[in-house]
This record gives C-alpha cells, sequence and structure tokens, in this order.
C-alpha cells in the first residue's frame, strides 16, 4: 500500500516528508482557506491544534503551548513569507491580523512547525515557526477579480494577475483594499458613567488596510516585494486615553524587497542565497486628558512612533554525503540600520514645556549567525536529526542553540519522535530602550535573551489510505522571562528578567482526506503552564478543542464546511477568569458552477456566542469582548 504524506519545508530548510521532519507539523493549503471561509491569518491560525487567539480590539496575538502573555507582540513565533523573515526591527513582531501585509488568498499553503526553531532561525523561533509559501504567477495563470461584503459595512476587493512567459520567467502582481466600520457601539461597564456616555464607545472601531505584492522569477532568481499599510481605531481607551475619543488609532506600515537563488548542481550541491532591504513604520495617536497636568479642559493627541530600516543576506549550502548524511550549513547577517522611537505632542495651542519630545531614541545594531545540521540516516528506518546555531548580537553578545531529533519508523505508517531543542527570544528595542519620561514605564539596557528548554515525544500514525493520527506529549521550561515589573524604587514599570515558566501538555489530532473531496479533523489540547511556583499564568487555556469537516454537497462544484472551536476558561491579570466558550462557523463554498467563477457565504459564530479575551495591563477591562455573529459573502471571477 503507497501511504500518501505530505512534505515540509521550513522544518529543516530542505523538503523533507513530515514524518521525517524533526518536528510537529501542520499544514493548511489554499483550499481550506477558500473552504473555510479563513478571513486573515489569523483566524488560520486559530484553526491549527494547540494554537489559541487573543485579541483586543486592535491587535491579534498569538498563543501557543499554552503561553501568550496578554500585551506581548508575537515576538515568540517566527513568522516567514517565502522564506523572508516578517518579524520587524523595533517590537519583534508577527504581524497575523489585518496589518498582516498579504491577502490570504494569495497563500499557496502555510506550514506551522511546533517547538523551539533558533537552531535554523535565530531568534523569534521560540515556540515555532510558520512559514508562508504564496501562489506563483504560473499558479494563477491568468488575472483574478475578487470582492466581499460582510457585516458591519466591511468591505474588500483585490486585484491579481499572474502568468508564466516563456521557459524561464513567471510573474505575479496583485493588490488589495479592505475596509470595516465595525461595530458603532460598544459596551464597557469599566467606564459607565455620564462622563463617560456611560460606556459606550461611538463609531471607534473603523479599520482600513491596503497592500500591494509582487513577485517575479527568472531561472533560479526571484524577486518579490511588499507594501502595506493598516489603520485600526482603538474604542477600548488604552494607556489611560481618553474614553470614546475617535482620534486614538494606529497606523503600521510594512515594506520589503527580497532577491532569491536557489539552484542545486550535478553533484547534488544545494546553493540558496538572500539578499532583503526591510522598512516597518508604526504610528500611534493618542487622545489625552491633559487636566491633571495644570491644564485647564485640555484634551490633546500625543504621537508615539517607530521607525525600522534594515538589510540582511543569507548563504546556505546543503549536501548528501555517503546516501545517509545530508549536512546543512549557514551563515546570515541583518544590519538594523535605523532603531527609532518617538514620542511627543506636537499641538501648537500647548504650552512650550508640553511640545518637548518626551522620547527622542535613535540606535543602531546587527546580528550576525552561523548555523550546522545533520540529517544522518543511523538505519534505513531511523534518522538522526541535529543541529546548532550560534548568534551574535551587537546588544547583549553571543548565544547557541541546539536541537536534536531521533525519528524511528517501526512501520512504514507509523513515526516515532523524540526531540529537544533549546531556543531564546532576545531582547527589542522597545523593551530595552523605551522611556515615556517617568510617567509610567523606563527602558533596561542591561536585558538579557530569554531562554526554553524543550522536550517532545510524538506518535505519528497512518490509518489506511485516507486517516492520520498523531499523538504528543511536551515539557518546557522558560528561564529569564523577560516580563514587566514595578521598580519599588520609583513606582515605574520596567522589564526585567525575573520570571520563570514550566509547562507540560498533550495533544491528540485525528485528520482525514478522502480523494472524492470529503476531508475533516479533529483535535483536543491540554496544557498546564505555571510561573515555576505552581502560580497559573494569565491567559492560558487548560482546554482546546478543535473539529471542522468539508463536505460536499455536488461533486467538486460545491462544498458545506463547518467548523467548532472551544477554548477553554484563562485567568485575567485581576485575578478573575474568562469563560470557556465555543464558536461554530459555516461556510458554503462553489467553485466552476459557471467556468472561472467561485461563490462562498460563510456564517461566523453562528450561535451568537458572547465571550471576550483577557485584556492587558494598559486596560482597565479585565475581559475585552469579542465578536458574535457575523455573515460575508464572497465571489472571485478569473479570466
Amino acid at each position: 500500500m503507497e501511504i500518501r504524506v505530505a512534505t515540509v519545508f521550513g522544518a529543516s530548510r530542505f523538503e523533507q516528508k513530515v514524518t521525517d521532519a524533526p518536528a510537529s507539523v501542520t499544514i493548511i493549503t489554499a483550499d481550506e482557506i477558500r473552504k473555510y471561509g479563513y478571513r486573515s491569518l489569523a483566524e488560520i491560525l486559530r484553526s491549527i491544534p494547540g494554537v489559541f487567539i487573543t485579541n483586543d480590539r486592535n491587535y491579534s496575538y498569538i498563543g501557543v503551548s499554552g503561553f501568550d502573555r496578554p500585551g506581548d507582540y508575537n515576538g515568540r513565533v517566527l513568522l516567514l513569507v517565502d522564506g523572508h523573515r516578517m518579524n520587524d526591527s523595533i517590537y519583534g513582531q508577527a504581524p497575523i491580523g489585518m496589518e498582516f501585509p498579504l491577502d490570504v488568498d494569495l497563500i499557496d499553503r502555510l506550514e506551522f512547525i511546533r517547538g523551539p526553531g533558533s537552531s535554523l532561525y535565530g531568534a523569534n523561533a521560540f515556540f515555532g515557526v510558520i512559514n508562508i509559501y504564496t501562489k506563483s504567477g504560473e499558479g494563477v495563470r491568468g488575472a483574478e477579480v475578487s470582492a466581499s461584503a460582510a457585516s458591519r459595512e466591511t468591505f474588500q476587493g483585490r486585484l491579481t494577475y499572474g502568468n508564466r512567459f516563456g521557459s524561464k520567467l513567471e510573474g505575479l502582481l496583485s493588490g488589495t483594499l479592505y475596509s470595516s466600520e465595525g461595530y458603532d457601539r460598544l459596551y464597557y461597564q469599566e467606564f459607565n458613567s455620564p462622563a463617560t456616555n456611560n460606556g459606550v464607545a461611538t463609531d471607534a472601531d473603523r479599520e482600513t488596510a491596503g497592500n500591494l505584492f509582487g513577485k517575479f522569477t527568472l531561472g533560479d532568481f526571484t524577486l518579490s516585494g511588499v507594501y502595506s499599510s493598516r489603520e485600526k481605531h482603538i474604542p477600548t481607551a488604552s494607556f489611560g486615553t481618553v474614553f470614546d475619543d475617535s482620534r486614538t488609532r494606529t497606523t503600521d506600515q510594512r515594506s520589503y524587497l527580497d532577491l532569491n537563488y536557489a539552484h542545486t548542481f550535478d553533484n547534488d550541491l544545494g546553493l540558496k542565497a538572500r539578499l532583503f532591504f526591510d522598512d516597518y513604520h508604526y504610528y500611534g495617536n493618542y487622545a489625552y486628558d491633559l487636566t491633571s497636568a495644570g491644564l485647564p479642559a485640555t484634551i490633546a493627541v500625543n504621537k508615539d512612533t517607530a521607525y525600522g530600516e534594515w538589510w540582511g543576506a543569507e548563504l546556505q549550502l546543503t549536501k548528501t554525503f555517503c546516501q545517509r548524511h545530508k549536512l546543512t550549513l549557514g551563515s546570515e547577517i541583518r544590519d538594523n540600520i535605523v532603531q527609532e522611537q518617538k514620542n511627543y505632542f506636537d499641538e501648537a495651542s500647548l504650552p512650550a514645556s508640553f511640545r518637548v519630545p518626551i522620547l527622542d531614541d535613535r540606535r543602531r545594531s546587527y546580528v550576525w549567525a552561523v548555523y550546522f545540521q545533520d540529517e544522518f540516516h543511523l538505519l534505513n528506518n531511523l534518522i538522526l536529526n541535529a543541529g546548532v546555531r550560534y548568534d551574535h548580537y551587537s546588544t547583549f553578545g553571543g548565544t547557541a542553540n541546539p536541537r536534536a531529533a531521533l525519528i524511528y519508523h517501526p512501520l512504514q505508517s507509523t513515526a516515532l519522535k523524540f526531540i529537544y531543542g533549546e531556543a531564546f527570544r532576545a531582547p527589542n528595542a522597545f523593551e530595552l530602550y523605551y522611556n515615556d519620561g517617568g510617567a509610567s514605564l523606563k527602558a533596561n539596557p542591561d536585558l538579557k535573551p530569554e531562554k526554553i528548554y524543550t522536550y517532545e515525544l510524538v506518535w505519528e500514525q497512518y490509518i489506511g489510505e485516507h486517516l492520520r493520527s498523531s499523538a504528543s506529549g511536551f515539557y518546557y521550561r522558560i528561564n529569564d522571562l523577560i516580563s514587566q515589573q514595578v521598580d519599588p524604587v520609583d513606582g515605574l514599570l520596567v522589564f526585567q528578567n525575573i520570571d520563570r515558566v514550566k509547562a507540560r501538555g498533550t495533544e491528540l489530532e485525528l485528520d482525514g482526506n478522502w480523494g472524492d473531496g470529503w476531508q475533516g479533523k479533529v483535535s483536543y489540547t491540554y496544557q498546564d503552564v505555571d510561573l515555576g511556583d505552581g502560580a497559573p499564568l494569565s491567559n492560558t487555556p487548560h482546554s482546546l478543542v478543535k473539529a471542522n469537516l468539508s463536505a460536499p454537497l455536488v461533486k467538486d462544484r460545491l462544498f458545506a464546511s463547518p467548523e467548532l472551536q472551544f477554548t477553554g476558561s484563562r485567568a485575567t491579570l485581576s485575578g478573575g477568569k474568562t469563560d470557556g466558550y465555543v464558536v461554530v462557523n459555516l461556510t458554503l463554498f462553489s467553485k466552476e458552477l459557471v467556468k472561472g467563477l467561485e461563490l462562498s457565504a460563510s456564517v461566523y459564530n453562528i450561535f451568537n456566542n458572547k465571550y471576550g479575551d483577557p485584556g492587558s495591563s494598559e486596560h482597565r477591562q479585565a475581559v475585552i469582548t469579542q465578536d458574535g455573529r457575523t455573515v460575508r459573502a464572497k465571489i472571485t471571477y478569473r479570466f
């Protein structure tokens, strides 16, 4: 019997079967994205076993293995697009909401690689790596126009053209515009007083975004680039801002150019090289009441900005020796040319003393790294995959991080994996240098990197030709976790290496894929995380249950795809708990009812369940309410 096994690239930086990969891997395809009606990268990730998403009505945050501290900026997961690092140079943030600079319709496949990946990728590959491959020009073969309309005056449009021109040249160019009015009224009981509109934020949930993406391949060379911008109004009055003031908003802009070369020579030597340039802009407008500062009834907008500009290069060699060793050797350098953070009031009506910059910090830093990995076939059914990477930072020095996996195949349909790995997260520029002039937060340039030690046991079993099951158990320990603490000397918040975290958990999954269009999966995850002294960690759900099914109503033409997600209760920063909740979504998807035409209709949170996510330290709300029932209709036409 021939067992169909998917392949993964990101686990070892070369293509291999998922059963041979030194990690537990989930793959989401473009077909699944369409059938389940996923609207953002956050929604795709939410469907993955063991992953949970938190949203504060400004950004979305990813939790993995039970860990997601409120207010963290996704710096403990590495996000790659066609191999290009998307985590920025100021906050180390992986953008997964509408600030993600690509339309999800351009994703060809997504690999989620669990566990520490610093042995290959360095910083941010702490809990896992999200590796995204975009569609090619040949895969599109023509023009596509797509439009959608959804609840709360939400509209999105996309225009894409891609094709192959001759034997070596192909290209793709795509642009997307998005706008949403959001909720016109959001109630927060923490602000329930006549002075703050009785707790109702009006027209304060708007969001707009747009992006442009291009990718062109000539032989072994690929040039790709992105420009994106997203603006989000903030209804929660975070950071002590004035409640129900529509001027409070954030804007994120991201762009890059990436030139990649990949070639395999006749002697089976693989060579990959990359040269890139990135920049990131963040603009925050925050409306503050300055009456307490001695000004008569004055509300002024504070400007909080960040700008990062960096370039880098990568080189990787891969070679097989003696038919048993597959060696990978690589190096990387990133030069952060500009790491700039500013905070100021610029309104002319304010006294001169208020218009002096509160923060004007400009830095430059660099990191270089080398790594080595060997996939050694000890026996025909026993593989040792081991590697190590050394990173050197101009800010704190060097760190080495190994990973080793023993992979045993007692049967063709069975894989047992024993994995040990270490990873680190470097302190980012915000944690090191942000100082708001003594208002609440001060800098700590002496921060050290966080370090995680992970042990994992994975069993993967293929049942017949269509079913795959897996069971895994994990344990990890984090040392020198970077957390905000109150300095008893001056009462200011400061980032310090103070916390230790321990966690253990298990994950069960069964998924099936049948040739007649049926596909689905069900999973259960249990995780227990504490601060080393037994105290529970905030925002950690003990249980996650996920199930989805795509069923053909008309063969190869019309599909019904329900999805269920259960998230257990989570501790809040105030000492309370959120309620556990169930969300059920349903998408009807059709293709080729008319040649070139795709239609879909989706209902999200069908039963209109009320639920919320834990707030962060900048919120007065312990729990932030999430969306109720929403609907969307979408049309795509290819010509």
